[in-house]
């Protein structure tokens, strides 16, 4: 009998959409180790000289002027792709595009990003007869991501299901699936073992994470929490930002035995386990991890647009808490250190959350549909040059 294909597409403006359709891939594999799946970046798949260009452009002014990001995510908050942004998908992308789907033949496909999710739809418009399903990888949606083609649509809350009801989607196409988080966070290590793991001091322990790409935090920020070194056992993790990394190694400040500073590493679900406390910036999957994990998170320097929308779910959720003023770390830097054990204990108190926000939800639930979909088989049908 023929495996079960899933294709999920992505595309890498941050880390966070790719990092989604990498999580619910393993996911689904790990509860039915039958299914294939395959994840592409679509923009680097299929232009490999073109896409990273354009991704460092969107770092470049991620890192500089996140204003404007933010400006274009609130103008265009309400509309799908205009008829400009789809002609330049057109030429880039969806000719070589139905390649590709024609080769692999899925019987699903999952996009959790809007440009590979308008690309399958305009080929849905023009005949491939495939079920295409959307993840949406933040706790907000933007117009970007709908489409008529869409099969069903797989919303972060039901704030973000509401939001897709009151822009015309019908609420049959929408299921409340929470964000998919890897297996490695479905469940919660042992503290004392993972610390001998990682070479790790038994001491109250910070997380800190400036987001896939590195971005840098303010310098009072840091030079606020090195000032608990002596207390506090701090983890840096830059990145895929070698030069940040290069230069905190170099800088006294943060020459000191209770910090560690880190470069990507595919450890953080360990790191999470063994910390206290995790101050990041609110993206969509370092927050859903960091949920799974039970840790207490402080926001810091959110981007304008969807992190906002993230940063104000997790707060609103009694979850986090945005370093607003310097007495907030001061709060919870002393919480772990002058009360640690009654901290401690409190953590280790199960929540109640809703089913959507279980680790392992989303996975589930989708491979639930996918089986589904997948009962009727797909009719090919070969795509001329729209």
């Amino acid at each position: 009998m023929r495996k079960k294909r899933v294709l999920l597409l992505s595309e890498g403006f941050g880390t966070g959409h790719t990092q989604a359709a990498h999580a619910l891939a393993n996911g689904m594999k790990m509860l039915h180790p039958h299914l294939q799946c395959r994840v592409i970046e679509l923009g680097n798949f299929l232009n490999p000289t073109i896409g990273p260009w354009i991704l460092s452009a969107y770092r470049k002014t991620i890192n500089t002027s996140p204003a404007i990001i933010g400006m274009f995510y609130r103008n265009k908050y309400d509309k799908s792709l205009n008829k400009l942004t789809q002609l330049a998908l057109h030429r880039i992308f969806y000719t070589h595009a139905a390649q590709v789907i024609s080769q692999l033949k899925p019987d699903v496909i999952i996009c959790t990003h809007p440009i590979p999710n308008n690309v399958i739809a305009r080929l849905k418009k023009q005949g491939i007869d495939v079920p295409l399903i959307t993840l949406i990888t933040d706790y907000d949606v933007h117009g970007a991501w709908i489409s008529p083609e869409v099969s069903h649509y797989l919303a972060s809350s039901p704030k973000v299901k509401n939001l897709l009801i009151e822009r015309g989607v019908q609420p049959d196409k929408i299921q409340t699936t929470g964000i998919p988080v890897h297996p490695d966070f479905w469940k919660i290590g042992d503290k004392n073992q993972l610390r001998k793991e990682l070479k790790l001091k038994s001491m109250p322990t910070v997380l800190i994470m400036s987001g896939g790409w590195g971005l840098t935090l303010k310098p009072e920020l840091l030079r606020q929490l090195t000032s608990w070194a002596d207390r506090v056992q701090l983890i840096f993790c830059t990145g895929s930002n070698m030069k940040l990394q290069e230069k905190m190694e170099e800088n006294s400040m943060y020459d000191h035995p209770n910090i560690t500073i880190l470069g990507y590493t595919d450890q953080i679900y360990k790191l999470m386990d063994v910390s206290d406390l995790l101050i990041t910036k609110p993206g969509g999957m370092t927050c859903t991890e960091g949920l799974a994990k039970g840790i207490p998170m402080l926001f810091h320097e959110a981007i304008p647009g969807q992190e906002e929308q993230n940063s104000r779910f997790f707060v609103n959720q009694g979850f986090a808490e945005t370093i607003h003023s310097p007495d907030v770390i001061e709060k919870w830097f002393h919480l772990i250190t002058d009360h640690y054990e009654q901290f401690e204990a409190r953590r280790q108190q199960p929540k109640r959350i809703e089913p959507y926000l279980q680790p392992a939800y989303c996975a589930q639930t989708v491979l639930n549909m996918v089986i589904e979909q997948s009962h009727t088989p797909t009719a090919w049908t070969t795509v001329n040059n729209p």
